[in-house]
């Protein structure tokens, strides 16, 4: 009966596992898409967001467009390597939602409301990325 169990509890975690990478992977697709949008927009249309005059971080709109537009679509390329489960895609991904919430962080005073939801988007791809071990004898 012991042995019957271990396969359960395997197969468990295993799904639990893919699950949590498949959330991540969508949460990361759809951030990405929503940042390339938003790097367009800014690419493409300076008047489209609102500059704040005494911020302390000064940046040119248009590199804040291509800022965004270049992680949004790291982004996406990182998604379809966690829905292939490939390995590096969770390494990755941590990292390029890491600097996306830099990003966001930084442009808080152009939409705050904005940067604030992608903020808290990424964070939960990074915990749903972080958050599983892998089984040591698997």
């Amino acid at each position: 009966m012991a042995t019957s169990a271990r396969p359960q509890q395997r197969t468990g975690t295993e799904a639990a596992a893919s699950g949590l990478t498949l959330f991540a992977g969508v949460m990361l697709f759809i951030s990405g898409i929503l940042d390339v949008f938003r790097g367009i927009m800014a690419i493409a249309e300076d008047d489209v967001y609102v500059s704040t005059p005494n911020y302390v971080f000064k940046f040119d709109l248009t590199s804040w467009g291509w800022i965004h537009l270049l992680f949004g679509a790291v982004a996406v390329v990182v998604s379809f390597g966690l829905f292939a489960a490939k390995p590096w895609a969770r390494v990755v991904g941590v990292g390029i939602a890491a600097l996306l919430i830099i990003a966001n962080f930084l442009s808080i005073p152009y939409y705050p409301v904005w940067s604030l939801t992608l903020i808290a988007l990424y964070a939960f791809i990074i915990w749903a990325l972080c958050v599983v071990k892998r089984d040591p004898l698997g």
